[in-house]
């Protein structure tokens, strides 16, 4: 194998010339370009992005709110349903609805 600094000695020795200034604010400059290069392969590359995705996150906790009420109505449902049969057949076991005699 060839050692990197046979084939590119330029290249290592800037990097190690490199300040931890330029090396940070290199890193920076990078995360940035990233950054927006996701967006805008998301869509999202116009100044409305925080907006966007803060309404997303408002429509997915609507939904979440909107499951767990329906959940609860249902157990409320079962359990009022279950209830009314149990007192039904507590009136009828006891004679109290004018059934045969």
């Amino acid at each position: 194998m060839t050692d990197p600094e046979e084939k590119h000695p330029a290249l290592t020795e800037n990097i190690i010339l490199l300040r931890r200034e330029d090396f940070d604010e290199l890193l920076v400059h990078a995360a940035e370009r990233g950054a927006d290069r996701c967006l805008a392969h998301l869509g999202l590359e116009n100044g409305g992005a925080a907006r966007d995705i803060r309404d997303l996150r408002d429509l997915l906790d609507a939904w979440r709110d909107a499951r767990h009420t329906a959940w609860l109505t249902t157990i409320k449902v079962v359990t009022t349903g279950i209830l009314a049969v149990l007192l039904v057949g507590a009136a009828i076991k006891l004679k109290l609805m004018g059934g045969a005699q």
